[in-house]
């Protein structure tokens, strides 16, 4: 008697929609270029339509589907209209985010409301409005936030950036169990310190990078090609019964 043998789910995701946020640079636009090699039509948002225009075209240029969206996500009522225009959308990366470390006693309420209305407010609501849209659509649907390692631990210097990522962490898994009966998964992308422009920043500190290489086990920072498989398989079919939780990729540090 023949044996039947399960079949690995597709990785494949042809015939969906991305949008991705902060994808003119860094883990945004490694995201973007995943999610188009794997057959998903691409659309590019990001605040400056220059760097849109280059990351799309060269997506193009590889044979993918891409298009370009200058957006502001921290505008509610903007963002909101451009998600209902050009929805709805299967799969939703939210890469937007910024930091301004500094020890706790030296934040200021400007820093604090900046790092929190784009990291958190602006992270909800766009979630909500890619959710209404597919729910609306009746279609499933995965929503992918980039979150950070220091969404599970602390940090110096980054009392705000853990809350407003730790907070990311909860909304995530809140969600997750009110748009399960949708078919909608909600999960978070945890990197550690990956090399990007921003990322150079911390590095290009001697005793920060020391202090980084010395908590990252494999004993290197990341690369955005480290993330460009996770955020395929959170987006994929092989990731169909994954909601609510975390894809930490970071060299082993939150494991001691």
């Amino acid at each position: 008697m023949r044996m039947t043998l399960p079949q690995t789910p597709s990785f494949r995701l042809e015939g969906r929609r991305a949008l991705i946020t902060g994808a003119s640079s860094g883990i945004g636009l490694g995201a973007a270029v995943a999610l188009a090699e794997a057959g998903a039509a691409v659309t590019l948002v990001a605040r400056h339509w220059a760097a849109l225009e280059t990351v799309r075209d060269a997506i193009r240029a590889q044979g993918g589907q891409a298009e370009a969206l200058a957006l502001d996500i921290t505008d509610l009522a903007a963002t909101a209209a451009a998600v209902a225009a050009a929805g709805p959308f299967d799969v939703m990366v939210n890469s937007a985010g910024m930091a301004r470390h500094a020890p706790a006693l030296d934040t200021t309420p400007e820093d604090y409301d900046t790092a929190m209305a784009l990291n958190l407010r602006a992270a909800y609501f766009l979630t909500r409005e890619v959710a209404r849209g597919l729910i609306a659509a009746k279609r499933p649907g995965s929503l992918i936030h980039v979150s950070s390692q220091m969404g599970h631990v602390g940090g110096p210097d980054r009392a705000v950036y853990c809350a407003n990522k730790h907070a990311l962490e909860g909304m995530t898994k809140a969600m997750a169990l009110e748009w399960a009966p949708h078919g909608i998964r909600v999960n978070t992308l945890c990197p550690t310190f990956i090399r990007t422009p921003w990322g150079e920043q911390t590095l290009k500190i001697p005793e920060r990078r020391a202090w980084i290489l010395s908590k990252i086990k494999l004993g290197r920072v990341g690369e955005i090609e480290d993330l460009m498989g996770p955020v395929v398989f959170l987006a994929s079919d092989a990731a169909a019964m994954v909601t609510g939780t975390h894809l930490i990729v970071d060299g082993g540090w939150t494991a001691e």
